[in-house]
Formats: C-alpha cells, sequence, structure tokens
C-alpha cells in the first residue's frame, strides 16, 4: 500500500526540485552578473582609460600654466612699483585664464550649469559678496565655471577658503591673488577673524577686488549637518537638512570693513569720500544657493577626472541691496538665518520637481543655460602651453649661460 503525502508536505520529487532551485537561481544569477560585467567592461576600460588622459592633461596644464603665471608675476614687478593699480589688472587677468582652465575641464566632462533667479550679470561692475552654501569641493570648480562669462569678476575676485588649499597645486596661485585661507575650529575662530580683517584692509582694495565668495556654513554639509541640527534642537532654531546654520563671524567682519558708511553710520549706497580708491563699497550681497540632481554633489577629483556621467548643476540667485542688510550682530545674526531657512526651502522644492520655484512676482521660473566659448577655451590653453615652452627656452638659455 503506497503512504500518500500529507496536505501542505511535498513529495520527494517536488522536494529535490525545491531544494535545487535556490542554486539554480544563483547560478543563473552569476551568469547574468558576468554577461553584465563582460558588456560592461568596454565601457569601463574607456572611463579609465579617459580618466587617465584627462590626469595625463591636467598634470600638464598645471606644469606650464601654473609656473607661466608666476614668471610673468615676477618679470612684471616693476611694473608693480611703477603702476599697481594696472598691474593687478593684469594679474587679474592672468588669475581669470586659470580658473577658466579649471573650468574647462569640467565643461569638457559635460559638467555644465544652469542659472536660476536674478540676473546677477547687472551688477557685474559693482561690489558684491557672495553667500554660497557649501556640499562638496566641486562647488568652487561650479563658481569657477559660472562666473567666467560675468565680465571681469573672476579677475577682480577674492575666495574665502579653508586653510587646507594653500597647500595644493592652486595654492601659490591664490596667495599671489590675495585669496585668503582660513583655518577652521573654535580654536582659532577669533584670531582667523582679526587676520580676515587684517587682510581686508591691507589687500582688498589695493589689489583692485570688488566681489569676495563665502561659504557661511563653515564647511560641508555632511561634515556639519548633525552638529548645525544640535544647535538648532538646544536653540530652538529651525531644523535644517539640506544646509546647515551658517556662521556669522567672517560675514560680520567683511561687511564692517568693506560697506562704505555715512556720517550717522548707516550704509553709504554709493558715496564714499573717505575711501582713497573713491570705492562705493560693498554694494550688493548675492545669495547663491547650488544644487545637484539627487542631492548629489560633484567633488573635484571627479571634476578632473570625469568618470561622472554629464551631470547640470544648477545655482540660483538672489541679490541684495546692502542698504537692506543688518550691520549689528544679532540683527546680522537673524538675517542670515533666514537666508538658509530660505535655501532649505528652495533646496526642498528643487530636489522633488527638478527645478527652483519662481521668484517673487513671477508665474513660471525661468533658467538660463551657461556656456565657454570653445575657441577662448583654445586660446587660453594655448597660451599656456606657448607661454611654459618660452619660460623653458628662457631659463634653459640662463641655465647654460651661467653653468
Amino acid at each position: 500500500m503506497t503512504a500518500t503525502p500529507r496536505r501542505g508536505t511535498p513529495a520527494p520529487a517536488l522536494r529535490r526540485r525545491l531544494q535545487s532551485a535556490p542554486a539554480e537561481k544563483d547560478r543563473t544569477d552569476s551568469k547574468v552578473r558576468m554577461a553584465v560585467t563582460l558588456e560592461e567592461a568596454p565601457w569601463l576600460g574607456w572611463i579609465l582609460l579617459k580618466a587617465l588622459l584627462r590626469f595625463a592633461f591636467m598634470v600638464a596644464n598645471n606644469l606650464v600654466a601654473i609656473p607661466s603665471y608666476i614668471c610673468y608675476v615676477i618679470i612684471l614687478q616693476p611694473l608693480r612699483v611703477l603702476d599697481s593699480k594696472r598691474f593687478w589688472y593684469i594679474e587679474g587677468i592672468m588669475y581669470k585664464w586659470l580658473l577658466g582652465m579649471v573650468a574647462s575641464w569640467g565643461w569638457y566632462a559635460g559638467y555644465t550649469v544652469m542659472e536660476w533667479g536674478e540676473d546677477i550679470k547687472a551688477i557685474s561692475k559693482d561690489e558684491a559678496m557672495m553667500l554660497v552654501n557649501h556640499q562638496a569641493t566641486g562647488d568652487v570648480c561650479t563658481l569657477m565655471m559660472c562666473l567666467q562669462d560675468k565680465g571681469l569678476v573672476v579677475a577682480e575676485m577674492m575666495w574665502l577658503m579653508d586653510h587646507i588649499f594653500k597647500y595644493t597645486n592652486f595654492g601659490i596661485v591664490s596667495l599671489i591673488h590675495g585669496d585668503f585661507f582660513i583655518r577652521q575650529g573654535r580654536s582659532y575662530r577669533d584670531q582667523q577673524l582679526l587676520l580676515l580683517k587684517k587682510h581686508l584692509e591691507n589687500y582688498y582694495r589695493s589689489r583692485g577686488r570688488k566681489w569676495i565668495v563665502l561659504f557661511p556654513e563653515g564647511g560641508f554639509l555632511r561634515k556639519r549637518r548633525e552638529t548645525s541640527q544640535a544647535f538648532a534642537k538646544k536653540n530652538n532654531l529651525p531644523f535644517l537638512t539640506h544646509v546647515t546654520l551658517p556662521r556669522c563671524g567672517a560675514t560680520k567682519i567683511i561687511l564692517s570693513t568693506l560697506v562704505a558708511r555715512q556720517e550717522n553710520g548707516s550704509p553709504a549706497g554709493g558715496d564714499a569720500k573717505q575711501l582713497g580708491s573713491k570705492s562705493k563699497g560693498l554694494q550688493w550681497i548675492i545669495d547663491t544657493t547650488i544644487a545637484y540632481p539627487k542631492a548629489e554633489p560633484i567633488d573635484i577629483q571627479t571634476w578632473i577626472l570625469g568618470y561622472r556621467k554629464p551631470t547640470v548643476t544648477h545655482v540660483h540667485y538672489r541679490i541684495f541691496p546692502i542698504k537692506d542688510v543688518p550691520l549689528e550682530i544679532d540683527d546680522l545674526t537673524n538675517w542670515l538665518y533666514q537666508r538658509f531657512i530660505e535655501k532649505e526651502d528652495l533646496l526642498s522644492h528643487f530636489y522633488e520637481t527638478g527645478a527652483f520655484p519662481p521668484s517673487k512676482g513671477q508665474k513660471e521660473a525661468v533658467s538660463r543655460e551657461m556656456t565657454l566659448s570653445n575657441m577662448w577655451i583654445f586660446l587660453i590653453q594655448s597660451f599656456a602651453f606657448l607661454s611654459g615652452y618660452m619660460w623653458y627656452n628662457i631659463l634653459q638659455y640662463f641655465y647654460h649661460y651661467l653653468f
């Protein structure tokens, strides 16, 4: 008499099939993964080769462009004594070209920029401070790119950067240009603010600077978010996810040093007779918000090697007249907090919809595609390599002549 399997218990043959199914599925998945890997191998190989070629070009570019810049600055020192204004104008043009070369690395990798909000070209000849949210090292490269078509802004700009950038290949250029390297940390804060004030007084106007770039958050979003949220909770402030609460010390120093004052102490708004350069002082604050698709920022390694797929970075501008910005520390702190709360709203809207909301008074948001001239990039790159060749021959001649 044959035993009948109990209901719910698989027959032996069925059990064997069920037991072998996972093994067969694993083998099938393994074959699929292997096939996908083999299919992707040429593409991955091309990405690696392209990254190596880009890196090689970047090294060659730096080896000719940066030493050439230094040699030109040295040879022009007599002009600095005779006509300081003209010297720093020429230096600023070369500085803009160098930043244009950095921008071109991202441009040719397909890392472009879409601009939103107010058009800052309209104030490119005035003095302004940019307040920018900070997510990764690529933020600086993005600004180098999108400001290239704003007249002489890049040539007349001063950057406030983390002190670690001083030790990069571009550090010597920034030191000559007069950028300020700020050391982070509570123990350094008061000293750094004093050094910043002295630096602005000594170099900002004497070198013809008109724009200054500041990242008020004091570090990358991923590093500061948790601390900022804890501070917000402790002080009953809004809980921010896409930005952090800004630090106000550097902003206060910049405004107190660079804003022209009337006799009653309020912002001059144009006429500043006490400034030898006849500058009107800072006239605008540009609240700048950088957004990356899917909140995935680009770092400097990606910018150089270009292994990430083409990406459009979105930059939103909002302009505030300096007369509308409070200068007292408490009011200024509240004003800055409000700007970053607005940034949080802007970024939330962007990540949900893929676009920034329309500006106040507009029914529809309008974006502008930022472009670089390929011919201009070719010319400045050619000038860099020709200059490197020229200086190499000059130095080689003197070396053989002397030794």
